[in-house]
C-alpha cells in the first residue's frame, strides 16, 4: 500500500531523522570514548603511584598522592587491610561494596606487591559517576537542540528544494480549473523538474492532438451517418402517405421509421459523450420520462420475437427531466432491451414514480457482486441471449453520469430477475 503522505512531509521526516540519528551517534561515541580513555588514565595513574608507593616504602622514603589513597603493607600486617583485597593480585581492580550506612561504593583498587611489601592505592571514581551523569545530560540536551536545529533546516530546505515542484502543481491545478492548457516548459530551470515539465507539454500536446481527431471523426461520422437516415425517414414517410399501403407493410414502415429515429437518438447521444462536458446540456429541453419510456416499449416489442412475454408500463406519478428526449430514450432502449433479450418467459415491467424509473424482469437474474461489474466496457450478461459487445450499459453509465442521474441494477429479493433503475432526483 502506497503512503499517502505528501512529499514535502516525508522530506522533512527524513531530514530530522537523520539529524537526529547523526547527533544521537555522536553522543554514544562521545560517551564511549570518554569512557575509554577515562578508565585507561585512571588505570595508569593509579598503576604509577602504587609502583611509586611501594618503591618508596621499600626505600623507607615518604610518599603521598593529592587524588589517590594509599597504604602499603607488609606482609605481617596484610591481616589490618581488607578481606575482599588481601588476595588480590598485582594490577587494578574496580571494587563495588555496600558501606556500613547501606550505600553503594565503586572504587578502583591497584595492587603491588614487591619484596615482601604490598601496596595498595584506592581511587574514588564517585565524583567521576557524577560527571558522567552530567555529560550525559548534556549531549541528551545537545541531540535534542541538534533535532529541532534539523527539523528547523529541513521545514526551510523542503520548501526550497520543493518550490518548483510545487509551481508545477499550482499551474497544473490552474490548467484544470481553466479548462485550457498552456506549455509549461518556458516558467521552468533546465533540471529535473524542467525536464519533467516538458514531458508533460509533450503528452499534453499528443493528447490534445488525439482528442481533436476524435473530434473531427466523431462529426464526420455523424455527418456521413446523419444523411442516410434523413433519407431513410423521409422515404418512409413519403411511403407511409401512399393510398394502396397494405397494413402489413404500414406495420413494417413503422419499424424501419423507428429504427432510423432510434439510431439518430444514438448518434446524438454518442456525439454528446464524445464532447466529455461535465455537465449534460439541456437547451431548455424538459422531457416526460413516462412518456419517452411508451416510445422505447412500442419500438421493443418486436424483439420479444414470440417469446411468452407481457411488458407493460404503469406510471405511478408523473416524472420530468431536464435533458433531451433524444439521451433518455438511448438509455431507456438499453435498460428495456436488456431486459427483452434476457427474458423468456414471463413479462418485463416498466414502472415511473418518485423521481425514478424502474424496469422489472423475470430473467435469470444478476449476481449481487456482479451489478457494477456489468456496468463496464465489455462486460456482458449471462444467461439466454447473452449475446452483444457489452457496451449498452456502460453508455447508460455515463450518460447517466453526465446530467447527474443514479443508475444501478440490483436482484429482485426472490432470486428470480433484475431490477434495473435510474434515479433522477
Amino acid at each position: 500500500m502506497h503512503s499517502r503522505r505528501k512529499l514535502r512531509f516525508r522530506l522533512v521526516v527524513s531530514f530530522a531523522l537523520f539529524g537526529f540519528g547523526l547527533s544521537a551517534l555522536f553522543a554514544v561515541a562521545s560517551l564511549y570514548v570518554r569512557a575509554k580513555v577515562e578508565n585507561q588514565l585512571i588505570n595508569e595513574s593509579m598503576q604509577n603511584d602504587v609502583d611509586q608507593a611501594v618503591d618508596h616504602a621499600i626505600a623507607n622514603e615518604p610518599f603521598q598522592s593529592e587524588l589517590i589513597e594509599g597504604w602499603v603493607k607488609s606482609e605481617r600486617t596484610l591481616y589490618k587491610m581488607p578481606l575482599a583485597w588481601q588476595n588480590l593480585p598485582s594490577g587494578v581492580h574496580d571494587i563495588h561494596e555496600i558501606d556500613k550506612n547501606g550505600r553503594n561504593r565503586h572504587y578502583k583498587l591497584a595492587v603491588q606487591r614487591k619484596d615482601g611489601i604490598i601496596g595498595f592505592t584506592r581511587y574514588d571514581i564517585s565524583r567521576e559517576d557524577l560527571g558522567k551523569q552530567q555529560l550525559i545530560m548534556s549531549l541528551l540536551g545537545a541531540v535534542l537542540l541538534f533535532s529541532l536545529l534539523s527539523l528547523a533546516i529541513g521545514l526551510w530546505l523542503s520548501r526550497r528544494v520543493l518550490k518548483p515542484v510545487s509551481d508545477l502543481a499550482q499551474r497544473l491545478r490552474d490548467f484544470r480549473r481553466a479548462g485550457k492548457a498552456e506549455l509549461l516548459a518556458p516558467h521552468f530551470a533546465e533540471d529535473e523538474v524542467g525536464e519533467l515539465a516538458h514531458a508533460l507539454d509533450e503528452y499534453s500536446a499528443r493528447l490534445t492532438a488525439m482528442v481533436e481527431r476524435d473530434r473531427e471523426f466523431n462529426s464526420d461520422v455523424s455527418h456521413e451517418l446523419r444523411t442516410p437516415l434523413a433519407v431513410i425517414a423521409s422515404t418512409t414517410e413519403l411511403l407511409q402517405g401512399s393510398p394502396d399501403l397494405t397494413e402489413k407493410l404500414s406495420e413494417r414502415l413503422k419499424r424501419i421509421e423507428r429504427a432510423s429515429r432510434q439510431a439518430t437518438e444514438l448518434i446524438e447521444a454518442l456525439l454528446l459523450l464524445s464532447r466529455a462536458e461535465r455537465r449534460g446540456p439541456t437547451r431548455g429541453e424538459t422531457t416526460e420520462v413516462g412518456k419517452v419510456a411508451a416510445d422505447v416499449i412500442e419500438s421493443q416489442r418486436p424483439q420479444m420475437r414470440g417469446k411468452p412475454l407481457t411488458i407493460d408500463l404503469n406510471v405511478i406519478d408523473p416524472v420530468t427531466v431536464n435533458a433531451p428526449a433524444s439521451v433518455l430514450a438511448v438509455a431507456l432502449t438499453n435498460l428495456i432491451g436488456n431486459a427483452i433479450k434476457y427474458t423468456l418467459e414471463g413479462s418485463v415491467q416498466v414502472e415511473v414514480g418518485m423521481g425514478s424509473i424502474e424496469v422489472i424482469d423475470t430473467g435469470p437474474g444478476i449476481k449481487p457482486e456482479d451489478a457494477e461489474r456489468l456496468f463496464q466496457r465489455g462486460v456482458r450478461g449471462e444467461g439466454a441471449g447473452g449475446s452483444g459487445a457489452g457496451l449498452g450499459l456502460a453508455i447508460v453509465r455515463r450518460l447517466c453520469e453526465l446530467y447527474g442521474w443514479d443508475v444501478s441494477m440490483r436482484p429482485r429479493s426472490d432470486g428470480n430477475g433484475a431490477i434495473a433503475s435510474i434515479r433522477f432526483q
